[in-house]
């Protein structure tokens, strides 16, 4: 476990990342020393996979590695090179590269600490507070998005054949992130992850070790493990983030959507 400050927040943070138990090396990388919390699972197999994920990590290093809150631009900036950097790895393969990204990054919203939370991919970004378990991210699959247009009912989803088919990746034509600007809360805890946990363990599953363990290490842990015992047929990384204090005691009403573009000038979308 990490004991970090950003800004005024006081943060424990802990992180697993494990190969899992049929593929033969880990192709997720995550950074988790703030003030950018982010989770990559790379595609390209044998070829890229691994550096494909490690490139989305090291631009978001370069970009917000500090004690001090991240900036939107700083975010769209680090977006927009981790898909230069995805390409050039791409280039030099034979089947392509790509990478999800999933994070959060803490920022200053209107003299207020917020979660710049963003997405590409089919990685997900969790806020647990009480007992009550909200998934903040939307997954960019084929299974999710026919779903949400009403074309997939929620129960054929798990045996439809092409569901885990991504819609959008960093490195891949269509890269766009989508972001949400979510207040701070004391006493919350954020988990984000890679599709090796949540597509073996279900949400209620999640929500009970979020709610049942203290320490954010021994969290991550035991999801990590629930996931390798139900399959652990995909690389499975885990960061945990527990805010101590210096943020906002309360829930605010409103919560923004925001759009991260990472091919055109960023548009602020109030929902």
């Amino acid at each position: 476990m990490t004991a970090l400050t950003i800004g005024s927040v006081s943060l424990n943070v802990a992180a697993v990342t494990d190969v899992g138990l049929v593929r033969a090396q880990n192709e997720d990388a995550f950074m988790a020393d703030g003030p950018a919390f982010v989770v990559a699972d790379g595609m390209g197999g044998y070829e890229a996979g691994d550096r494909a994920s490690a490139a989305v990590i090291a631009a978001f290093k370069d970009r917000l590695s500090s004690t001090a809150f991240g900036t939107f631009d700083e975010v769209n900036a680090a977006l927009l090179d981790a898909d230069d950097r995805v390409a050039v790895v791409a280039a030099g393969t034979t089947i392509g590269a790509g990478s999800t990204a999933t994070g959060a990054v803490l920022t200053d919203h209107q003299g207020r600490p917020h979660w710049l939370v963003f997405n590409v991919g089919d990685s997900r970004v969790y806020r647990h507070l009480g007992t009550h378990l909200q998934q903040l991210t939307t997954d960019h699959s084929l299974g999710r998005e026919l779903v949400a247009a009403g074309e997939l009912s929620e129960a054929d989803l798990a045996t439809f054949p092409q569901r885990n088919v991504i819609t959008r990746a960093i490195g891949a034509d269509d890269s766009l992130a989508d972001s949400w600007l979510v207040p701070v809360v004391n006493g919350e805890r954020l988990m984000m992850c890679s599709d090796g946990l949540h597509g073996e363990v279900d949400d209620e599953t999640i929500r009970a070790v979020l709610t049942m363990t203290g320490r954010p290490e021994d969290a991550a842990q035991r999801l990590v493990a629930l996931a390798k015992e139900h399959g652990g047929r995909d690389n499975i990384t885990v960061v945990v983030i527990d805010v101590l204090a210096g943020a906002d005691d309360l829930l605010s009403e409103h919560t923004s959507h925001v759009g991260l573009d990472t091919t055109a000038d960023t548009v602020v979308k109030h929902r």
